[in-house]
């Protein structure tokens, strides 16, 4: 088992139409995609490529790597308040 958790912080990209994620816990983590399902579909596959990149782990090794994705939804609301 991995010690701690990989934090992986994501936000919406209003402009872009697409959840963006990056950790600073996996060095070389940016990925992008349209929902949360597919952008943890893809960190499933791009973090044990990472860790092999970076030698956190070798090839031989199975390990366990406990992933907390954190998303961020931020929106302005526009509205035409009545008088009165």
């Amino acid at each position: 088992m991995f010690k701690k958790d990989i934090k992986v912080e994501a936000f919406w990209d209003e402009e872009a139409k697409v959840w963006v994620a990056s950790s600073d816990d996996v060095p070389g983590l940016i990925t992008e995609a349209s929902t949360m399902e597919l952008l943890m579909q893809k960190i499933r596959i791009l973090i044990p490529e990472l860790f092999r990149a970076n030698n956190i782990v070798t090839d031989e090794e199975m390990i366990d790597i406990p992933v907390c994705l954190h998303g961020r939804w931020q929106e302005v609301i526009k509205f035409q308040a009545q008088n009165g």
